[in-house]
Order: C-alpha cells, then sequence, then structure tokens
C-alpha cells in the first residue's frame, strides 16, 4: 500500500485523530519518535529490532514532504546513536538523539556529540567495570556501554534473577556520586551526564522553530519527554502500549503507530 493512499486511521481513537488533524494544520510540525516499541517491535535479540515497513515508508514520505507542507523528523532513543542507525535506517534530514541525549545529531549535521570530561570518564569505566560484575553472576543478563553510560538489560533473565540484578546495580554503582540511574522496561541505565528524553525534546523543539511536537514513546523513560508537551499548545503525546503515562493518547503497538504516520502523511499530503 502507498503511505497516505489509504491508512488504518480508522484503528486510532477519535480524540487522537482529532489532535493530528490540528498538528497537520500548523505551519511546522515537528514529529519525535522513540525506536524500540514504537517503530520496531520488542524483541529479546537487540540487534535485530526493525522498524516495521509501513512505518519507515511513511517516514520516508514525511520526510519528502517539501515547502509548507514540509515536516520536521527526529528519532529519540536509549541506543546509542550508531546501532540506532544502523537499525532505523532514518531518511536523510532527519534528526537523531541517542542515549537518552547524551548523543546528538541535528538534521544537517555530520558529527554527533557526547562530551565527557576526563573526572566523568573515569568514572563511567568503575560503572561498567562495577555492572559486567552483577551481569557476570546473574544468569541471562547482559551489559551494553554507551558513550555516557551503561545498560543492564535483564530480558532473557528468570524474573527473580532480574529483579536481583537491577537491585545490585540501582543499590550499588547506581549511587555513586554523579551516576544517574534510570528503570526502563528490562533495563536499568547508569549515566553520568544528566539528560533525558524530555530535555532533548525541548532542545530539538527550540533548534528546529517547531510549531508542535508530536512524540510517541513506550517506556518509563518517555515519560520525561511527555512532560514537558503542551497539549493546549498543540503538541500531542501518545503512548505505546499498557501501563500509567502522563501522554494524552494512548495506541496499542507499532502497527498501530504505522496507522499514525501513514494518518498524518495524508492529512499533510492534502
Amino acid at each position: 500500500m502507498t503511505p497516505g493512499a489509504g491508512t488504518g486511521s480508522g484503528s486510532l481513537p477519535p480524540a487522537l485523530r482529532e489532535a493530528l488533524e490540528r498538528l497537520a494544520a500548523l505551519p511546522r510540525p515537528l514529529v519525535v519518535l522513540d525506536f524500540d516499541g514504537v517503530l520496531a517491535p520488542l524483541v529479546d535479540d537487540r540487534d535485530a529490532a526493525r522498524p516495521l515497513e509501513r512505518s519507515s515508508a511513511a517516514l520516508a514520505a514525511l520526510a519528502a514532504l517539501d515547502g509548507d507542507r514540509a515536516v520536521d523528523l527526529a528519532l529519540v532513543s536509549g541506543r546509542p546513536l550508531e546501532p540506532l542507525v544502523r537499525l532505523a535506517s532514518p531518511p536523510e534530514g532527519t534528526s537523531l538523539v541517542g542515549s537518552h541525549g547524551a548523543e546528538v545529531r541535528l538534521a544537517g549535521a555530520q558529527e554527533s556529540s557526547a562530551p565527557l570530561d576526563e573526572a566523568e570518564t573515569a568514572l563511567l569505566a568503575d560503572v561498567v567495570d562495577r555492572v559486567r560484575a552483577v551481569a557476570g553472576t546473574h544468569a541471562g543478563t547482559d551489559v551494553e556501554t554507551k558513550p555516557a553510560g551503561v545498560v543492564l538489560h535483564t530480558r532473557r533473565a528468570a524474573l527473580d534473577v532480574a529483579s536481583s540484578a537491577q537491585r545490585a546495580v540501582t543499590d550499588g554503582p547506581g549511587r555513586l556520586p554523579g551516576v544517574r540511574a534510570m528503570r526502563g522496561k528490562d533495563v536499568v541505565e547508569l549515566a553520568v551526564l544528566d539528560v533525558d528524553k524530555g530535555r532533548s525534546v525541548q532542545a530539538l523543539r527550540a533548534s528546529t522553530g517547531a510549531d508542535a511536537v508530536l512524540y510517541a514513546g513506550d517506556d518509563v523513560t518517555d515519560e520525561h519527554a511527555f512532560a514537558v508537551l503542551d497539549p493546549a499548545a498543540g503538541d500531542v503525546g501518545v503512548h505505546v502500549g499498557d501501563g500509567s503515562t502522563a501522554a494524552a493518547h494512548r495506541v496499542a503497538d507499532p502497527e498501530a503507530v504505522a496507522d499514525l504516520l501513514e494518518h498524518l502523511l495524508a492529512l499533510r499530503s492534502r
């Protein structure tokens, strides 16, 4: 199906469709999306995650809009930038934020930033060693390193083992001065920079001059982004999946996100 030619917008809640219509009517909307659980279904193997074909096609078509129909696009993820770009294959002109905001590459830029001073670099090395020690004694857990942090993944561990490992990380290296602990779905991330997705959305809004922001996310870490949105000004927050949220709207899964993107494309292409 050609994006915009026929969409699954009927699956979207009426209030969300109305919010998208208002957003699409503004001169310069900004669409910001998480990757895992939003564009790509959640999978046990992080390297196997891929965006749904419908969503990729809709994003490419949105990126191709120009003139007074143009839309700014951004991906904001907990993943480091390199695997985010490799797995998501975002269209040219998409701004990219990795590691919850520790890495930023704005549209048109060639380089990303993740500045650590000497003390932060030493702290990160210590934290990585401590988290790896926890993973070494908890079967089914594994460690992902980032430019400004480290993540303990527990999706493949038994529930009691996962709980024990998460506790060991948050109560151990997570309490070191200068370390910020964040919990997500089957992950604990420790960062040595004070960043979050909410600050990233605010920075993207400022850099693009957007009239309003659509943000879609599925995880606890996306709540920081929902918290900085202003629905009265036209912002649209969409939580994907179950669980409590500050977002004004909710859809069931990445398939529904594809419906959303196709509907927005149809509205913006009129």
